[in-house]
């Protein structure tokens, strides 16, 4: 492992990460993003992206070459690899290590995780034997394949559905196997009209398919009713699923991130994680909406918020290392009442013979959150040794009394 120290980590090569990336190279911020395969995430797979604000009419692909070009702009200062991430821990000294499988350990001061999302996988028999032999989750990159063929689609979502009109363009004959009643579909009436009016799209309502079967590829599958349970066979040349999408954080099993039941990583609105120091952005977050443009101004927030983190804990160091005793005051210039405490504050800190320090905590928050602090205005007392020794609300009239 190099004794390098990056800034800044960025895990995923998403419009998040990538979004951080640039941020990062304009604040000159010494960075090192580490993507596992295609930048730019899911958004590649769309065929036409038209809500990217500025850039209307615009394939994924396209975009995605934009935003990347972009990033490189600042490759003195941000480091873009291709690797897999396989762990992400923390040293005692509050050091992240990103730990990849070829390309060595990457040692940094922040983390931002922007992995997204990867398809679920619902384990029918025959649909992991036949995954790019037959069985397909995108049909962008694999709807050419099946020209003037026939396929499944599994699904009743915005996602299947777009992507059964798509490949409509290509397929003979476009099978969507739904468990919804008749007529009912999970995606937006527009496209949902449009597809069920569509020449080339057979519906078959409350089902799911129970097997995928074929020999070198797949040339069948079961559909099983979820009514009654009754199955039927039927030949196709491919399967295409769409049910949904999971988070890419399995990697984070044992890194201390609290994750939720489904794997999302909770956040704050500054995107930060409950590890110091540590950032989500995306699709991986337990967000709202799930978009590019989303991704994006998360990428910015947990940047920004990020430099905040560098400042914070560089001076904290600083004044922790200083050999004095260290007298450090937390205070909110919005309380009045604690701005008028200030002067005297300092005056009996320095008579004890500390040096005064003075934060912020509408600005800067880390120290205050890890000691523990909820009072608007408090001071913690370090000895020359940057040990802890108190820490003291001075609420009340008699906050001096405190200090004494």
């Amino acid at each position: 492992m190099s004794d390098e120290v990056y800034d800044l980590g960025i895990i995923g090569g998403g419009f998040g990460g990538m979004t951080a990336a640039i941020y990062a190279g304009r604040a000159h911020l010494k960075t090192v993003l580490v993507e596992k395969g295609a930048w730019g995430g899911q958004i590649n797979d769309s065929i036409m992206v038209e809500n990217y604000p500025g850039l209307p009419s615009l394939p994924g692909r396209d975009l995605t070459a934009h935003v990347k070009a972009h990033a490189e702009q600042y490759r003195d200062d941000v480091k873009m690899v291709t690797g897999r991430v396989e762990t992400l821990s923390v040293n005692p000294d509050g050091i992240k290590v990103i730990h990849t499988k070829r390309k060595g350990d990457f040692l940094c001061r922040a983390v931002i995780i922007s992995t997204g999302c990867k398809p679920r996988v619902l384990g029918i028999p025959g649909e992991d034997e036949y995954s790019g032999n037959g069985v397909s989750y995108c049909a962008t990159c694999d709807g050419e394949f099946y020209t003037d063929k026939t396929v499944a689609v599994l699904g009743a979502g915005n996602s299947a559905i777009s992507n059964a009109l798509l490949l409509t363009h290509y397929a003979k004959e476009v099978i969507c196997v739904v468990m919804n009643n008749p007529g009912k579909l999970d995606c937006n009436e527009a496209e949902g009209r449009e597809a069920q009016s569509d020449p080339k799209m057979t519906f078959i309502w409350n089902s799911t398919i129970s097997a995928i079967r074929g020999d070198d590829t797949v040339n069948g599958i079961t559909v099983k009713n979820v009514l009654t349970g009754e199955e039927t066979e039927m030949g196709v040349d491919g399967v295409f699923s769409f049910v949904g999408m999971v988070p890419q954080t399995e990697f984070l099993n044992d890194s201390g991130v609290n994750m939720d039941k489904r794997g999302y990583i909770p956040v704050k609105r500054n995107m930060s994680t409950n590890v110091p120091g540590i950032y989500a952005v995306g699709d991986c977050t337990d967000t709202l909406v799930r978009q590019a443009i989303t991704a994006a101004a998360d990428g910015c927030v947990a940047e920004v918020q990020a430099e905040n983190y560098l400042k914070e804990t560089a001076t904290v160091d600083a004044i922790l290392g200083s050999g004095k005793p260290e007298a450090i005051l937390f205070y909110s210039p919005y309380d009045n009442a604690a701005v008028a405490k200030l002067h005297q504050t300092e005056e009996a800190a320095s008579a004890k013979g500390y040096h005064f320090n003075v934060i912020d905590i509408t600005r800067q928050h880390l120290l205050r959150d890890q000691l523990g602090i909820t009072d608007s205005i408090a001071v913690a007392l370090y000895g020359a040794d940057g040990k802890l020794e108190a820490t003291l609300p001075l609420t009340g009239e008699d906050f001096l009394e405190t200090l004494k």
